[in-house]
């Protein structure tokens, strides 16, 4: 499945109250690597930008004055999207940006149009529970230089993301969860004959020691340590 990092800035913080799109990113991540592609256009919201915003992004209505609107970028937006798992930090604010904008121009809710949508937030608040989760306590938690980042670019904090979201999910490589290759996996796990396995055995005194562990454990869990009921081979017995 193609995925998507998606990344808006906005005029403000409430579509219900008017406010537009400003910048709309997106790059794409093919079997865990970014590939070059990107869909990245400045717009004109037709509206000031709240001041709030405006320090975050710095997008003057002086600049965006000559960029196009939604509408002229939408369906080349949804052809770059169509039938991916978009990727999104805090998904539910730029999901509610982009539905406005398409049902403004009579298109279909962004959900018609991809696979899945992913929150990243969510994710890590999953993962970190009670800890900073925006895009710069990420990039700081995973070692990812986010020095450029003196101002919220949506182009620029798509990157960043998908370097959060590769290593986020990096422990899931080991799941063996590319079903295209099941059937390598399922005949590699099961037929071992052609490995030349070294058995190591442990010494007396290892044994020794494993035992006195058992012991302790033993009386510390009053007599509950289920280890003991198993058979300690010892190494002069093989």
């Amino acid at each position: 499945m193609r995925q998507i990092i998606l990344d808006t800035e906005t005029t403000g913080l409430e579509h219900k109250q008017g406010h537009r799109i400003v910048e709309i990113a997106a790059v794409e991540v093919s079997n865990r690597m970014l590939t070059g592609h990107h869909f990245h256009y400045y717009l004109n919201p037709g509206r000031d930008s709240d001041e709030g915003a405006l320090q975050v992004h710095g997008l003057t209505t002086e600049f965006l004055q000559d960029k196009p609107k939604f509408i002229e970028i939408s369906k080349e937006f949804l052809s770059f999207i169509h039938d991916a798992e978009l990727i999104i930090h805090n998904a539910p604010f730029d999901v509610g940006f982009l539905n406005h904008e398409l049902n403004l121009v009579n298109l279909q809710s962004l959900e018609s149009h991809c696979r899945q949508i992913t929150d990243t937030l969510k994710l890590a608040k999953e993962l970190h529970p009670g800890k900073r989760n925006n895009l710069d306590a990420l990039c700081e938690r995973y070692s990812i230089d986010n020095s450029r980042r003196t101002l919220h670019g949506a182009l620029l904090d798509a990157e960043l993301l998908a370097e959060v979201y590769l290593a986020m999910t990096r422990g899931q490589e080991s799941l063996l969860m590319d079903f295209e290759h099941t059937e390598f996996i399922h005949t590699s796990m099961t037929d071992l004959s052609h490995f030349n396995f070294r058995i190591i055995q442990a010494t007396v005194e290892e044994c020794a020691q494993h035992a006195t562990v058992l012991e302790k454990i033993a009386r510390e869990s009053n007599q509950q340590c289920i280890w003991k009921n198993l058979d300690i081979q010892n190494p002069d017995d093989t």
